[in-house]
């Protein structure tokens, strides 16, 4: 006789609730899932870091005063022909910061030149930030010839002064805003590029690389889907540094004539200021504002990038 299996009361488990489980933590979902851990657990460290939060809420007001700028001064307060005042006005209740050679309220200009230097500074830096990553990825990953003459122009560009290539960029081409846009992302790369070709040979020498070459991973897969995601904390923390100095650079192309002289901005009117005699006569609120707010946006993002980094890489040690 064969003993019978012993009688349960338990119910077996429906296989429909098993498969919207299994369905519910799909690759997406899971990746999705964790980028949200992942920006809660970066929001959580960076709110520890009082310096971050200034410089982020520094930067909020003037992002939102700089897209606010024609409901708050109108769309006319650049207009030469049509200016409100008389020329070089003292500070006074209609004008807070008086006027300038034209009339027109230092104020009013100042909220509009947020734009065009805010403008500036994010586009130029994305684009030195994206040449930079993709030459130090390439450089970190090809090996040989190729590599050695990509980092022998990346040094070339890294000796010669950045400022007096922009100079010559910008005398050459168009006045414009975009020509001080690519002035300056071209010749402020070779920094990023060292730093992201230095963390790609790192990554390169983990074992999930050689996996993936294993596999038959060919050098596209392995430079988008390994080095690129490694990468991108320490491009992020070099993009939130490298906007503060493009705005200072902005701002001195603009102040020695360099940019479009049809468009406001910050370093355009601190050189209106000085052909207009300001310095000579006194008028400190035609040159006192646009030289604090350059340098307020240049230190707000500069605590927001050394806060970054700090989160990214904690042993850097970066005061709170």
């Amino acid at each position: 006789m064969t003993a019978k299996p012993p009688l349960t009361t338990e119910s077996p488990v429906p296989a429909e609730p098993l498969t919207k489980a299994v369905a519910a933590k799909s690759p997406r979902a899971l990746k999705a899932a964790r980028m949200r851990q992942s920006l809660g657990r970066f929001w959580k460290e960076y709110r520890t870091h009082r310096s971050g939060l200034w410089g982020l809420a520094a930067l909020a007001l003037i992002a939102l005063i700089a897209l606010g700028a024609p409901l708050l001064v109108g769309a006319d307060s650049e207009s030469v022909t049509d200016a409100p005042g008389q020329a070089m006005e003292d500070p006074s209740g209609e004008f807070p910061l008086g006027t300038d050679q034209f009339g027109r309220s230092v104020l009013a200009l100042l909220v509009w030149g947020s734009r065009v230097s805010l403008t500036v500074g994010l586009l130029a830096a994305f684009l030195c930030v994206a040449i930079g990553t993709v030459v130090g990825i390439v450089a970190g990953h090809f090996k040989g010839w190729f590599a050695t003459v990509l980092m022998r122009v990346t040094d070339w560009f890294l000796v010669m002064p950045t400022l007096v290539l922009a100079i010559a960029l910008a005398t050459v081409m168009d006045r414009s805003m975009w020509t001080v846009i690519l002035a300056i992302g071209v010749t402020t790369w070779p920094t990023t590029a060292r730093l992201v070709r230095a963390q790609t040979l790192a990554v390169e020498s983990r074992p999930y690389i050689e996996r993936a070459r294993a596999l038959g991973g060919g050098h596209g897969h392995i430079m988008l889907r390994h080095v690129l995601p490694n990468v991108m904390p320490l491009v992020l923390a070099q993009t939130t540094l490298v906007i503060s100095s493009a705005i200072l650079t902005e701002s001195t192309l603009a102040f020695l004539g360099l940019s479009d002289p049809t468009i406001t901005s910050w370093g355009g009117m601190l050189q209106d200021a000085r052909e207009a005699g300001a310095v000579s006569a006194g008028h400190w609120w035609y040159l006192a504002p646009p030289g604090l707010a350059i340098a307020m946006v240049a230190l707000a993002f500069t605590l927001c990038g050394r806060a970054v980094e700090s989160v990214l890489n904690p042993r850097l040690g970066v005061a709170r």
